[in-house]
């Protein structure tokens, strides 16, 4: 069931992005928001490159924090994390209790990813746990010839909409997985670089 939400200006969001993928165990970070404005924390963790591990790895990283009771929403940078390494968004909210955004720069080639799991272990519960992650929802934010695409669990897709205009402060990505995928490639890389 998915919970009433009266979204504040500083409402907890925990965003997580991924590093880039140069060894084995992939470091993912969770940048921990008021709003699009305030980093208030920072976590990590490592899920394994085109493992099937993210799901489980995510919500052990969230459960244990000290965030935990704060968390309104977790934003996802994509549906996979470390390669092709599915999370699967309503398993996630059930273990969390938080509701699940998923935002994505572009809509995306179902028979792309399809093709590109072929050549790994369990390539169709891979592709059934991207499928299962639902609709996808056009959003426009600051940059309107830009538009995002969200897909949710646990939250209704307008109310998912509000949280990432609310939050994209900077550009239309939403600031804590800007912030998210910053912190990820300087801390791996020495330095940032690429787009969330």
């Amino acid at each position: 069931m998915q919970r009433l939400f009266h979204i504040k200006d500083e409402i907890r969001v925990l965003a997580i992005d991924d590093s880039p993928l140069i060894s084995d165990q992939i470091m993912i970070v969770g940048a921990f928001f008021r709003g699009g404005c305030w980093l208030d924390g920072v976590m990590s963790s490592y899920v394994t490159k085109d493992g099937m591990d993210s799901t489980n790895i995510i919500s052990e990283m969230v459960i244990s924090s000290k965030h935990w009771r704060q968390i309104r929403v977790i934003m996802l940078d994509g549906i996979t994390y470390a390669g092709f390494n599915p999370v699967d968004i309503n398993h996630l909210w059930k273990i969390t209790n938080i509701p699940i955004v998923v935002v994505m720069r572009s809509f995306p080639n179902f028979r792309k990813i399809e093709d590109a799991l072929i050549h790994l272990p369990e390539p169709k519960k891979r592709m059934d746990i991207i499928l299962r992650a639902g609709s996808i929802t056009k959003v426009e934010t600051k940059d309107k010839l830009n538009p995002v695409y969200i897909q949710c669990a646990g939250i209704e897709a307008q109310h998912a909409a509000r949280i990432v205009n609310l939050t994209a402060t900077r550009s239309n990505i939403p600031e804590p997985l800007r912030v998210a995928h910053l912190i990820a490639t300087g801390i791996v890389l020495g330095e940032s670089r690429g787009k969330a």
